[in-house]
């Protein structure tokens, strides 16, 4: 059974802060790579950032660096995404997803598996 369920959404102003959820299933953990999307109105879904749980290892897209910080609690299955300094352009859909991996990390193009979870809306003003 695969199982993804964001939460921690909400609307915060410019320069604030929100810290999202993801509960994954045991099945959706295994896969070893876990990610966060994002989709605004109108554009596509894009990858935001990742983590290759076995080792820690984060991956960050360019308009995210230093900004968020994706971390994992292996014990409760559960990745999260810290979003500080948040921008209005940060605002959309957020996604949970298990991604392909490589055996040493994140597999390039960030892949998802094709698990994913419900969302959980994002809005900065």
């Amino acid at each position: 059974h695969v199982q993804l369920v964001e939460s921690g959404g909400g609307s915060a102003q410019a320069g604030g802060s929100l810290r999202l959820s993801c509960d994954a299933s045991a099945v959706a953990a295994s896969s070893g790579c876990m990610g966060w999307f994002r989709q605004a109105p109108g554009k596509e879904r894009e990858g935001v950032a990742a983590i290759y749980t076995p080792a820690g290892t984060t991956y960050y897209a360019d308009s995210v660096k230093g900004r968020f910080t994706v971390s994992q609690d292996n014990a409760k299955n559960t990745v999260y995404l810290q979003m500080n300094g948040l921008k209005p352009e940060d605002s959309g859909m957020y996604y949970c997803a298990a991604l392909v991996c490589d055996g040493v990390g994140l597999a390039p193009g960030w892949l998802p598996l094709g698990f994913w979870g419900q969302g959980t809306q994002v809005t900065v003003s």
